[in-house]
């Protein structure tokens, strides 16, 4: 089953998937056709036969269809989660909770339609009598940007997938949707997609308004990517597949942005102070954090920064005998599996072994390990920089502060960078705290990076290779501004004034008139 404006229906291609679970090695039913080359046109053509009837809804109206696709997949529950855990090999309670997550972002959305701030209004009033030139009358809004492709992400097969966070953004902001299902999670495609379609038919959304698809990634992906109909894509994923959309975006005859997410090692610095005070305690956190879901999270931290001081070897024998006693758990697929261990094994070769965890002969899994550097053969090998997608991680050992801070300008861009500092580490803390608002997304002080909280303040990206455009965040409620442009109205007649900037203020939203903010 794939859905096209509404439809259910076989894909036209010759392949076909099926789910698999990673713990089992064992393949479940149903099978999924594969998409053809005629589907993503009739899915892409669909989207802009829909980009009017939908952009011309009200926020109200799209805030009813992003509650009851939450109200819909509330009420799947068990049902969702039992068959994304089959096909991830995730917890049931982990998934328990991204259903949860993907409920409440659905329903966070909801509430900034409501609430305005995102058609961002301003309102200039003509003063035809300024000196030396009169100022005419000049009004701005956000509109949405057309069709949107969005790409499911193996790691977060709710979350980030078939209604996740840019399916939900993309939506908020007025824009059609086509999802490509990822192939490590169909069944849970088929499954959220059915919850979004009966959701846009009990609020009379125009039937394009979101597709699914399922496909080869390279073939289906670029020819979505390159579908002159598609304004903008959502990717999350690995490098090389958001690399690889990023250039088929930009060589089509009219470029267009894509948003993707995908590497970061997410640095953690241990301040001296800290080290001292707790290291023993932070080597069992840290571990906690870097093995949560096989450290399959985009958020796991794969890179620790400290000095050679009093408790780093507290550390790093609290943080050995955790890894150690870490079960080995299976990965989302056995390809995931292979690269991991391909990774670990690249570390093995440049760097000192701490920690391993346990073998095992069970199918997929990801066995747990961390290594150690020293400051100068990180810095010489840019290798040692790159992420290796599981729970493995790299010590750099610092002489000193300066090299710390050396260390932390040859970073990469990072989704997250974290710092552990007590009191007597505050001046040193403030000269790192600068270098990291160039390199990362979001800075946390005594916590761990996995959890990402779903809010306004939040930001979930980071400069490249962190993502593509460090200015944007797939998370939160800035993550609509990414399927929204601003559009100038210079001395527009009152009576074809969008509402959003319309004299009276018939939305009622928070609008900032002549430089000040007002709801008059």
């Amino acid at each position: 089953m794939m859905t096209v404006a509404g439809a259910a229906r076989l894909g036209g291609g010759t392949d076909t998937v099926s789910g698999l679970n990673p713990a089992t090695g064992d393949t479940l039913s149903p099978t999924y056709r594969y998409g053809s080359a005629t589907d993503v046109d009739d899915a892409c053509a669909a989207a802009e036969d829909a980009v009017d009837p939908y952009r011309a809804t009200t926020s109200g109206r799209r805030a009813r269809f992003l509650e009851t696709v939450a109200e819909n997949l509330d009420a799947l529950g068990e049902t969702v989660v039992e068959r994304a855990a089959a096909e991830s090999g995730l917890p049931v309670a982990r998934l328990t909770g991204e259903l949860g997550r993907t409920i409440g972002q659905l329903r966070l959305f909801a509430d900034v339609l409501r609430e305005g701030s995102w058609a961002d209004a301003h309102l200039d009033p003509a003063l035809p009598h300024r000196t030396p030139l009169p100022r005419p009358d000049i009004r701005r809004r956000a509109v949405p940007l057309g069709p949107v492709a969005v790409f499911g992400a193996s790691n977060f097969p709710l979350a980030f997938s078939v209604a996740g966070g840019d399916t939900a953004s993309a939506l908020a902001a007025g824009c059609p949707v086509v999802v490509k299902a990822h192939d490590a999670h169909p069944g849970t495609s088929e499954y959220v997609a059915r919850a979004v379609v009966a959701a846009a038919d009990a609020t009379d959304m125009p039937a394009g308004v979101f597709s699914l698809l399922y496909g080869d990634g390279p073939a289906l992906g670029t020819a979505l990517v390159t579908d002159p109909r598609i304004a903008a894509v959502g990717f999350t994923g690995s490098r090389s597949a958001g690399t690889t959309l990023m250039r088929a975006a930009a060589g089509r005859p009219v470029p267009i942005p894509v948003y993707a997410e995908m590497s970061a090692v997410n640095p953690v610095f241990l301040l001296p102070g800290a080290l001292a005070a707790r290291g023993a305690e932070l080597g069992r956190a840290f571990v906690d954090s870097l093995t949560l879901g096989a450290g399959q999270f985009c958020t796991n931290p794969g890179l620790i920064v400290a000095e050679e001081a009093r408790g780093l070897d507290e550390f790093l024998d609290a943080a050995a005998d955790a890894i150690a006693a870490a079960e080995p758990a299976p990965m989302l697929t056995p390809a995931i599996a292979r690269n991991y261990a391909v990774g670990v094994d690249a570390l093995a070769t440049a760097a000192i072994e701490i920690a391993r965890g346990p073998a095992t002969d069970a199918p997929n899994v990801g066995r747990a390990a961390l290594f150690a550097v020293d400051a100068d053969a990180f810095l010489a090998d840019p290798t040692l920089h790159d992420e290796v997608f599981g729970a493995s991680a790299l010590v750099v050992r610092c002489a000193d502060a300066n090299e710390r801070e050396q260390v932390a300008r040859a970073l990469e861009g990072q989704l997250t960078a974290t710092v552990h500092a007590d009191a007597t580490d505050r001046p040193t803390a403030g000269r790192l705290l600068e270098i990291l608002e160039r390199k990362a997304g979001r800075i946390l002080f005594d916590g761990w990076p996995t959890g990402v909280e779903v809010g306004h303040a939040m930001v979930h990206g980071g400069p490249y290779p962190a993502t593509s455009d460090g200015r944007s965040t797939s998370v939160g409620a800035r993550a609509m501004d990414r399927f929204l442009r601003p559009v100038a109205y210079q001395n527009v007649p009152t009576d074809l004034l969008p509402s959003a900037i319309a004299e009276g203020n018939p939305d009622g939203i928070v609008r900032r008139v002549d430089g000040r903010f007002t709801r008059d």
